[in-house]
């Protein structure tokens, strides 16, 4: 059984094009996250980059420096978890789905 490899190429450029409109579509998109009960605020893009961080002036103690640290830290990472999420929702059916398509043995499995 012969492969087309020409045919095999016009996948990879479609499925590569998916995943380049699929990443736009994440640089586009929000999630949010908080800690400290709403104290802190943290806003990423779907493909991680923060982009805001807002803290309440209530949160700053000069006396506990580290529980403000903990919060920014806690938020952070809960915005990474949340735009990896999306991540997997936006990308994961599509990598998972183009690659099984090209009936290469062990992808898409």
């Amino acid at each position: 059984m012969g492969m087309d490899i020409n045919k095999l190429m016009q996948q990879v450029g479609e499925m590569q094009e998916q995943m380049e409109k699929a990443q736009e579509e994440l640089d586009r998109e929000t999630v949010e996250s908080s800690a400290g009960g709403g104290m802190v605020h943290v806003t990423a893009t779907g493909g991680g980059e923060i982009t805001q961080i807002k803290i309440d002036p209530k949160a700053i103690d000069p006396d506990d420096p580290d529980l403000l640290a903990d919060m920014v830290l806690a938020a952070v990472n809960e915005a990474i978890r949340s735009a990896r999420s999306l991540q997997e929702t936006k990308l994961g059916g599509l990598a998972g789905g183009a690659l099984g398509g090209l009936g290469l043995p062990g992808l898409g499995q």
